[in-house]
């Protein structure tokens, strides 16, 4: 049995049998995170502060005799632990999601949002929403069945056409979710006596897809070629290299032309998921490969509707060879009901709006830069990020909740984030940039950001 820590989350692998005891989740900083092996579950009641020693990676199945014994270790922990701050995660926001929010119970002004992922303002465009509206009134409301039954309607086959051509590619495939589409591609392409190799920061999807796999999982360090290599080395059969273009943690970007070209020697396919960097990175908003200049060498391009085109869902472009095995194959495509006809229209239009106006990511590059300038400025410590996606560390475990609140209570609406969604003491706030901020509330929101953390004693 080997363990394997995955940005604070431990996996533990039975090499020979490949079978996982506990799947990590990496990147999520919601209530759902991942679980611990290496902890022990069994959980007394909770009293006093007792509960801010503990967190979700204290909770996994296979507690007691009943498999539902681990909710009731769960209540005891969570009555007290809610109430005392550790979650903010069920703050309903009452409003759309963008450059500002509502979130009555916390503040009676609508809040600075540095949280959402609308990189190109486009979830409100009024052309998005008009689009949307006229596929719900010709469609209806859901597609009512699985692409490769009733489900698969003309304007699916529309966008994944369009998502092709805008990518330079043979053909494109629609998933429910980024999440489904890295799971099934994965699970798909790799399975027993393959390798599979991903960087040790890999998204929980990945992970999961190669888990899912049942091949030879391999994990390098974040962002290391040299570590790479060592990897693919002594590796036999048919492999798999798996990378992230912006690592949406840290907001850094992978060394995919060195990558390329280690995947190139050591006869692996590369696949790169480009969730936060397509239709931002590139000079026609391709992605990372684009912007680095790779294109080419990239066998699968993976990406979200769901960030800087504002709505849901998944896609892979690739080889119109590969699209049609994965049409037969994969099993979180073929098994779910297809995407609803309002999403794909309203996607329709915002992708066709991405390809007409390269200005949007001109002006998103610009307010990144007036942020990251600002943040600087107010002392605030970045980390490595160089993308749209900006970490604001705070490495305090225990105090981040309480600062989020604070935040809020001066106009900020940003989530914290912590163990075990990162490493232990890398806390921190994730900043998303959108070409939709203006920036004067940019400034404003480092201003703010800035005073909180130094009235806490929190510097760069």
């Amino acid at each position: 049995m080997q363990q394997i820590q995955f940005s604070g989350s431990t996996m533990n692998i039975d090499i020979a049998k490949r079978t996982p005891q506990a799947r990590p989740i990496e990147g999520s900083p919601c209530r759902t995170g991942p679980q611990l092996a290496s902890e022990s579950p069994s959980l007394p009641a909770e009293t006093g502060p007792e509960w801010q020693h503990k967190d979700l990676s204290h909770f996994r199945n296979g507690t007691g005799a009943d498999v539902f014994d681990v909710q009731e270790h769960f209540a005891k922990w969570w009555a007290r632990a809610k109430p005392g701050g550790y979650d903010l995660h069920d703050l309903a926001i009452h409003s759309a999601p963008d450059v500002r929010v509502s979130i009555p119970r916390e503040s009676q002004e609508r809040l600075i949002n540095l949280a959402s992922y609308n990189y190109l303002g486009l979830s409100r465009r009024r052309e998005v929403l008009e689009a949307g509206a006229a596929a719900l009134g010709r469609y209806g409301l859901g597609a009512a069945g699985s692409p490769c039954l009733s489900g698969l309607l003309s304007v699916h086959e529309e966008l994944a056409s369009e998502l092709a051509a805008f990518h330079g590619k043979e053909a494109a495939m629609l998933f429910p979710s980024g999440y489904s589409a890295n799971v099934g591609v994965i699970s798909t392409l790799v399975g027993p006596g393959d390798v599979v190799v991903t960087d040790t920061l890999a998204h929980a999807s990945i992970l999961d897809g190669c888990v899912l796999s049942k091949a030879d999982l391999r994990l390098f360090r974040h962002n290391d070629p040299r570590s790479l290599e060592r990897k693919l080395a002594d590796a036999k059969g048919r492999k798999l290299v798996v990378i992230e273009g912006v690592y949406s943690m840290d907001g850094d970007i992978a060394p995919l032309a060195e990558i390329a070209a280690l995947c190139r020697r050591y006869g692996a396919r590369l696949m790169v998921d480009e969730a936060h960097s397509a239709f931002v990175y590139g000079p026609r908003g391709r992605g990372l490969s684009e912007h680095l200049g790779v294109t080419g060498d990239v066998d699968i391009h993976l990406g979200t509707l769901s960030k800087s085109l504002g709505a849901m869902g998944g896609y892979v472009v690739g080889s119109r060879g590969l699209i049609e095995y994965l049409r037969a194959y994969a099993r979180s495509q073929v098994f779910s009901c297809a995407l609803a006809p309002a999403v794909v229209g309203g996607v329709l239009a915002a992708l066709r709006i991405a390809a007409r106006e390269p200005e949007l990511r001109q002006r998103l590059w610009h307010n990144v830069a007036v942020m990251r300038d600002a943040l600087t400025a107010e002392g605030v410590d970045t980390g490595e990020s160089t993308s749209q996606v900006i970490p604001v560390m705070v490495r305090d475990d225990a105090s981040i909740a309480s600062i989020a609140r604070e935040l809020m209570a001066d106009g900020v609406y940003l989530n914290p984030i912590r163990y075990p969604a990162v490493k232990r003491h890398q806390s921190r706030f994730r900043v998303s940039i959108s070409a939709a901020h203006e920036p004067s509330e940019l400034k404003k929101a480092a201003a703010i950001i800035g005073r909180v953390l130094r009235r806490r004693g929190i510097s760069a």
